[in-house]
């Protein structure tokens, strides 16, 4: 009995330490999560397709692959959940499926006859106009979620929007150049390191790769540091406008 009083009761391991084993080789522990979250990966899925998902059906079969790749990809550096992280992945994959599917779906069968073709004529188009109200709905709620989980890490290194609105430059060249200077520490581990670990921009260590002046580089520091967490993260749209700069 005074053993009994005296055990120490055995903490429960949590989400992300889970994760780690996973990553590290444990097939079992693996399995055992993707089975426990199939409900979860249904409703995400569901959320997206507006109807009750079966385990059967190909969408879900396209949210199991993109939990497996979060799993897989997920890190607790990105300073979000696995929960939401393999949520916003799950949502992307699938709607990637269904915009992949409608390219095909308005196909007619050449042995259709003239009349039949003018009988589906308007459904068709009311269909492809359905489709694409659907795509810019989804699109603007998965960016809203982006920005809503940048906000977030933004936090940690105390920045916020209105930061980057004010401190972003004035000038198209000086914002490329800025955008240039992020790129090349993202892609650079140890530079990298020093800002996710560290919350900080490596400045001195910078000056040896870019050719711009300390000076500027310290004028453009949290425009900069806002950018490197972009590209270093999986930021579907926002990348997209940085590339978009970074191209012109």
């Amino acid at each position: 009995m005074l053993s009994l009083l005296f055990m120490t009761k055995k903490r429960k391991r949590t989400l992300e330490e889970t994760v780690e084993l996973i990553q590290q080789g444990d097939t079992a522990l693996h399995n055992e999560l993707i089975d426990s979250y199939k409900p979860f990966i249904a409703k995400t899925v569901s959320s997206v397709c507006k109807r009750y998902i079966h385990e059967s059906d190909d969408e879900f079969s396209i949210g199991l692959i993109a939990f497996n790749e979060a799993i897989q990809k997920y890190s607790p550096d990105k300073g979000s959940s696995l929960i939401s992280f393999s949520e916003v992945l799950i949502k992307r994959r699938v709607i990637d499926y269904i915009r992949k599917q409608s390219k095909y779906q308005n196909l007619s069968f050449n042995g259709a006859s003239n009349l039949e073709e003018d009988e589906t004529a308007g459904s068709s188009i009311e269909d492809e106009l359905s489709i694409e109200d659907f795509r810019k709905k989804k699109d603007e709620e998965l960016r809203r979620e982006e920005i809503l989980q940048f906000t977030q890490i933004l936090q940690q290194f105390d920045l916020t929007f209105t930061d980057l609105i004010e401190q972003s430059p004035k000038h198209a060249d000086a914002r490329k150049n800025a955008m240039a200077v992020a790129k090349i520490l993202v892609e650079n581990e140890e530079l990298k390191t020093i800002l996710i670990e560290k919350k900080r921009l490596p400045i001195k260590q910078l000056e040896s790769y870019v050719s711009l002046s300390r000076k500027t580089i310290e004028r453009n520091r949290k425009y900069i540091i806002a950018i490197s967490l972009i590209l270093a993260g999986d930021y579907v749209y926002l990348k997209d406008y940085i590339k978009g700069v970074l191209e012109t």
